[in-house]
């Protein structure tokens, strides 16, 4: 059973509430001296104002990178048919039969205005709310304030009946809280269509600087921890996209244990096309192909979209037909990440295909993997509203939202699938960055200087020897 945090009657309401597992958690937190969380849920507790962490005087953030896109999605807001179903289904029996009836309606009029909207692609931003799709949208903020209005809590009620209208009235408040703020949304707001499956309004803030700014780092003394918080070398741009100004804050590098020069390559193919939005170059496959081929499998290949898992998977297929030495692993949406690092460790001539959810965290040391390729540079789709947006606002204000907004973003994302090389001291081997712009551009050195210091070459043959004698030297050991 899992309810929100707005849905929650509370310990004492609840027929669950001595066993409930938050309740518990919660209890054993304002017990303890350390207090172990995630970024979500920081985020919730300076967002909401709602005493779900105890009282604390700092606070350490590990895997700070990732603070920005976590408070976005927390502050962030969606909304669609199907959620507004739940919503009304949940508050049928304590509201107005004609309220009920409008909420369906109202349902019904922002869904049709949803499917025809003029767009292009899966994702199509909006530049305010106006004519049937305004009408729509308001209609559904009145209804739904209407229906919390006439969920009133009795105390008549039943303990059950009284947590049912309390789950009803949060569910019913959620509904009304999006449409208001969508309709509220302004110059600080992107607003967008998605019709990936079905259609969906989504709102999230253009920068959470300023609310982090003032709601976290105004509070507290924050450690901000993360292998990849530079930019060239520079802690600036992670600092300002947090909202710390220019003073106030102290950067630290302390190194690693690594001696990257000496136990790993970092090698970009400059003789490759560069990436098209087409998906992965028959000549980049026939390059991972080799690649893999001398790394005696051994391999993590890391993909910026599900269509290059899929190539990749159909060109290696081929290419390995009939070899039980080089197994494929490829991951599918919705597998468990650790199922799919276990199944790698115990065949290390095999080699896993993967997106997004191995760029980070995975640790894989020792022989099984001695060889990472990363199809290309991980800039923010064309298509990502948010991301272009706020390289839109930069590019206005007279800067470069290409080199404040979308450089940084892909050099950190590209240390992190770098980063999944080098895990111990005994690690040797090969990142292999299928990307020519990583050689060629101007922009290229930038990229590299943000990445562990691996020693640089766009030689593929001396790349193919080194991976061949550390294949023999594994099948030896």
């Amino acid at each position: 059973m899992s309810v929100s945090g707005r849905e929650c009657v509370g310990a004492s309401k609840c027929a669950w509430g001595e066993d409930c597992f938050a309740e518990l958690a919660r209890t054993t937190a304002h017990a303890s001296d350390i207090v172990v969380t995630n970024h979500a849920l920081l985020a919730i507790d300076i967002l909401e104002n709602l005493p779900i962490l105890p009282d604390h005087d700092s606070v350490i953030i590990d895997e700070a990178h990732e603070l920005v896109d976590r408070t976005t999605n927390a502050l962030a807001g969606s909304l669609d048919v199907a959620t507004m179903g739940r919503a009304t289904g949940m508050a049928r029996k304590f509201i107005q039969p004609s309220t009920h009836d409008r909420m369906m309606e109202v349902a019904d009029d922002l869904g049709l205005e949803l499917e025809s909207y003029d767009r292009e692609g899966t994702t199509t931003r909006i530049e305010g709310f106006e004519g049937q799709l305004l009408t729509a949208l308001t209609a559904v903020r009145d209804v739904y304030k209407v229906a919390q209005a006439e969920m009133t809590t009795s105390s008549q009620d039943e303990s059950d009946i009284a947590a049912q209208k309390q789950r009803a009235k949060a569910t019913v408040k959620d509904v009304y809280d999006v449409a208001a703020e969508l309709l509220s949304a302004d110059e600080h707001s992107v607003t967008w269509i998605d019709v990936s499956r079905t259609a969906v309004l989504h709102h999230a803030p253009l920068s959470v600087a300023g609310f982090l700014g003032e709601a976290l780092f105004g509070q507290h003394t924050i450690v901000l921890t993360s292998a990849t918080l530079a930019v060239a070398g520079s802690m600036d741009s992670t600092a300002k996209a947090v909202g710390l100004g220019e003073s106030g804050w102290i950067g630290l590098d302390v190194g690693s244990p690594f001696d990257y020069s000496k136990q790993g390559i970092l090698y970009c193919p400059s003789h490759l096309p560069p990436p098209s939005s087409s998906g992965v170059a028959e000549e980049a496959l026939d390059e991972l192909g080799d690649l893999i081929d001398a790394a005696g499998g051994r391999t993590l290949s890391l993909f910026s979209s599900w269509r290059g898992v899929e190539r990749a998977e159909e060109y290696l297929a081929i290419r390995f037909k009939g070899r039980d030495d080089r197994p494929l692993i490829v991951a599918r949406k919705g597998d468990a990440v650790s199922d799919l690092v276990r199944r790698f460790r115990e065949s290390p001539e095999s080699s896993l295909l993967g997106t997004v959810s191995l760029w980070q965290g995975i640790d894989v040391p020792g022989n099984t993997c001695t060889l990472v390729t990363i199809d290309r540079i991980p800039f923010p789709r064309p298509d990502d509203p948010v991301m272009a947006a706020r390289s839109a606002r930069v590019d206005e204000s007279g800067g470069s939202g290409f080199r404040s907004v979308s450089l940084p973003r892909a050099a950190l994302l590209l240390a992190q699938g770098v980063g999944r090389l080098i895990r111990s001291t005994e690690d040797r081997g090969v990142v292999a960055v299928l990307d020519s712009r990583l050689a060629n551009s101007g922009y290229g050195s930038t990229l590299r200087k943000s990445l562990p210091n691996l020693w640089w070459t766009t030689d593929k043959d001396s790349v193919i020897s080194a991976l061949e004698r550390l294949d023999d030297s594994a099948s030896d050991a």
